[in-house]
């Protein structure tokens, strides 16, 4: 048997989150939640995540603050941010994919995952996972 795909969903509120997780885990995925920026940067380096799901809405750390961190830490984890709109702004971010919450059934959430999760494919042949400390994070920004 296959292991299950560990996915990090990360949102500050908490009924949303809970909703999220219930659905990623009765369609057979292992899911760790946080309810803020540095809960998830714990949770991503304490275990090894195939997908991050992040809402772009969140006080103190947002989601596309989340994603460029975690993104120095495993650049080939495939990151997904959920906004109210397509658009996120002007700022450049390093999400692998941006969907709007309110115009995505749960359907389609669940086979964008199931698509994303199934690219990845582990490191790339010479990059290094580099677990870092929320702190560290903030120092390198």
């Amino acid at each position: 048997m296959r292991p299950k795909k560990i996915i990090l969903c990360v949102d500050d509120n908490e009924q949303e989150l809970s909703v999220r997780k219930f659905m990623l885990s009765t369609n057979g995925y292992r899911v760790l939640s946080a309810t803020n920026g540095e809960e998830a940067i714990e949770r991503f380096n304490e275990a090894q995540v195939d997908l991050v799901l992040t809402d772009f809405a969140m006080p103190r750390m947002n989601g596309i603050e989340l994603i460029a961190k975690l993104k120095q830490i495993a650049t080939h984890v495939p990151m997904i941010l959920l906004s109210e709109t397509q658009q996120v702004g002007n700022d450049p971010h390093r999400a692998d994919a941006v969907i709007a919450k309110k115009s995505c059934t749960p359907l389609e959430l669940l086979e964008r995952i199931k698509i994303m999760s199934a690219r990845k494919r582990g490191p790339r042949k010479g990059t290094q996972r580099v677990p870092m400390t929320a702190n560290e994070l903030a120092a390198a920004s």
